[in-house]
């Protein structure tokens, strides 16, 4: 009866490790991490000419992006500034600008 309980025992436990193995395996590939082989190589994502033109433009894609949020943010800053002057100043300013003088603080 020993013998029967402890293969009953190895049993569940081989199962359950291939259970385990495999839902990792397939979060693993659900979320995009890469995957390893036997001796610890990558098997998933594989580098071809498609990825590498991805990674291209996407990097592209993101300095575009980075600009545009500059510019943005330097305009913000403009906006705050006129938000936050007090009546006469922004007054003073537009006359001026109306008059042409340049020096417009």
């Amino acid at each position: 009866m020993p013998f029967e309980l402890t293969a009953e025992v190895i049993a569940i436990v081989g199962v359950s490790g291939v259970v385990g193995w495999v839902a990792t395996t397939w979060l693993r590939i659900r979320h995009g991490y890469p995957l390893d082989g036997a001796w610890g190589q990558s098997v998933y994502p594989k580098k071809d000419a498609e990825t590498a033109e991805r990674l291209k433009l996407v990097t592209q894609e993101n300095a575009q992006l980075r600009a545009e949020v500059g510019a943005v943010k330097d305009r913000l800053a403009n906006v705050e500034r006129i938000v936050t002057d007090s009546g006469y100043h922004l007054s003073h300013d537009i006359e001026r600008l109306r008059d042409g003088r340049e020096n417009v603080q």
